[in-house]
């Protein structure tokens, strides 16, 4: 059975142009092999470009996929430091209401239990350190509340013996001697009691600081002396 005209033809011109093809590259090997590696690099350029980048190509026709920025670590950073920040006050508000509670069981601090460290805690605190004859700083800290709630030591002050409560040491008094004594204004001994050296160490500190000579304790002076110290005195 005869083949139809048409797929003649065609096988005919397929053997013609493998055959030129064939003609071509055995006559021009080189331009041939030339022509084989531009196609190839050709091609795999538009691979690499279409497929097989993870960010944006830097042509518009290639930009095949949205690029997502990560987001940078520092962006996150803040929200943490925040957290930590907000932590580290709980922790020193509840140091704080320890410290006060420990103190009040041991009639040194009457006052609120409410994390901050007025003057009455601070006061509270030195009475109790000197009480106990510790030799750390009565500020708030984890050795403060462990020697408090370690030891037995009871403020006797705190008692209903009105007498008592006449002849028993001022907190302020107590509070302003401290201070003089802190800052170099006379050898004191913090008592609580006004007397002479007391007096004289006022005078001194009103001399130093050009304030009119009283030797007594006055608003004025708790103004200044707080003001010195950085801290309120009672």
């Amino acid at each position: 059975m005869p083949k139809p005209a048409h797929r003649s033809f065609a096988a005919a011109v397929g053997r013609d142009g493998a055959g030129r093809l064939a003609d071509a590259i055995a006559r021009h090997p080189r331009e041939f092999v030339g022509i084989a590696l531009a196609a190839a690099a050709t091609l795999t350029i538009v691979v690499n470009a279409l497929f097989l980048q993870h960010g944006p190509h830097p042509a518009p026709l290639f930009a095949t996929r949205p690029y997502v920025h990560a987001a940078p670590a520092a962006a996150v950073k803040p929200q943490h430091a925040q957290s930590a920040a907000n932590t580290a006050a709980q922790s020193a508000v509840q140091l704080i209401s320890d410290i006060q509670r420990e103190l009040a069981r041991r009639g040194f601090y009457d006052g609120a239990v409410d994390g901050v460290w007025g003057a009455k805690t601070d006061t509270a605190a030195r009475d109790f350190a000197q009480a106990a004859d510790l030799k750390i700083n009565p500020e708030p800290s984890e050795a403060l509340l462990r020697a408090i709630a370690a030891s037995k030591i009871k403020d006797q002050a705190a008692h209903n013996d009105p007498i008592a409560e006449l002849l028993a040491p001022s907190k302020r008094v107590l509070a302003i001697q401290r201070a003089l004594a802190d800052f170099g204004y006379g050898q004191i001994k913090p008592t609580g009691v006004f007397d002479s050296e007391t007096k004289k160490a006022i005078e001194k500190f009103e001399r130093a600081h050009q304030m009119p000579m009283t030797g007594r304790i006055s608003e004025p002076l708790v103004r200044e002396l707080a003001a010195m110290t950085g801290r309120p005195l009672e």
